[in-house]
């Protein structure tokens, strides 16, 4: 469970923000403390140097250290006796001048004390991937929640020998599912169906919540993913865009084959499928293509990928943007 370095980049500025403006606030909340009782301010420097008072008396020559650190205890718990009352007359907490960190786990610090990203941390990663998903996809409204089944027919397909309706049904339980259990093993999708029949509704849904749950996700066109493989090899593009690409915990692949399709985009998508299959991350590919023309356009090797290790979830009904612009007329 990882973010790439532009998603943890841009979380950390945010968070290192939010830290200091904290800091901000509790150092001018002090200063406030201060002006109405001088004599915290006093209190609170000689208690801060009390450390350095040890090791002066202890460094003394002919000095008992232990005569002096116990001279200088009694004089700490009488400090902070006075302390306390003084906060107490003003109606405050015994502790409002201390400086308590947002998050007990790791101190503001963002990183557990055995290196890992820390949950306040990771949550600012969340959201910051969230917004770069919404880029793309109206995460708004794209969920599972308000994923509708109203418009796919209860009339049996002759094909398929079933209704959109009921494979709908199939399609969402099986999606909703990956999305809860998804970080338990990896798994591929490869939805394929006309336009219009909510595949990439159901991508979004899926990215939502893998997303929410912690999970790095990117999500483009197949022709906007090439673009960053295409710019990397022969242009000044950045290295970290391929990166994002093959090493997101899920990557989701829409639109394949609307792209124009080269050899270079056939060795791409070959390299992409493989490096993500090898690495066991989990990969969602949406596409108008049937699989035998997926082997016919790309590659007899790519397509035998697809169909040996994706769950192959075919998508089929009337257009759905079609029928909700003829209820609108």
């Amino acid at each position: 469970m990882s973010y790439d370095e532009k998603i943890l980049s841009r979380a950390t500025e945010l968070y290192e923000a939010d830290r200091r403006e904290r800091q901000q606030r509790f150092a001018e909340r002090q200063e406030s403390i201060y002006r109405r009782a001088p004599r915290l301010r006093e209190i609170q420097q000689r208690l801060g140097g009390t450390m350095s008072r040890i090791m002066a008396e202890a460094l003394r020559k002919g000095a008992d250290p232990q005569e002096a650190i116990k001279r200088l205890r009694d004089e700490n718990l009488a400090l902070q006796s006075e302390k306390r009352m003084l906060l107490t007359r003003m109606g405050m907490a015994h502790d409002a001048l201390e400086e308590k960190p947002l998050c007990a786990l790791c101190g503001d610090s963002g990183y557990t004390p055995d290196g890992r990203l820390c949950q306040c941390l990771r949550a600012y990663c969340a959201r910051e991937q969230q917004r770069e998903l919404s880029r793309m996809l109206d995460l708004g409204s794209q969920s599972f929640d308000s994923f509708s089944l109203d418009y796919y027919s209860d009339d049996p397909d002759p094909v398929m020998r079933i209704s959109p309706r009921q494979n709908m049904e199939r399609i969402f339980d099986y999606c909703s599912g990956y999305a809860r259990s998804f970080g338990k093993k990896p798994r591929n999708l490869l939805l394929y169906g006309e336009p219009g029949l909510g595949k990439t509704f159901l991508s979004a849904a899926i990215a939502r919540e893998v997303s929410e749950r912690g999970f790095s996700v990117v999500y483009d066109t197949a022709s906007g993913i090439f673009s960053r493989f295409e710019e990397q090899k022969f242009g000044d593009g950045d290295e970290t865009e391929v990166t994002r690409i093959l090493k997101c915990d899920l990557l989701i692949l829409d639109d394949l084959g609307t792209e124009l399709t080269t050899a270079f985009v056939t060795s791409a998508l070959y390299r992409l499928v493989s490096e993500r299959l090898m690495a066991k991350r989990s990969t969602i590919i949406n596409t108008n293509l049937k699989p035998r023309e997926i082997a016919g356009r790309y590659s007899a090797q790519i397509a035998s990928r697809l169909e040996g290790e994706y769950e192959i979830l075919p998508v089929f009904g009337s257009d759905i943007r079609l029928l909700k612009k003829m209820e609108n007329r």
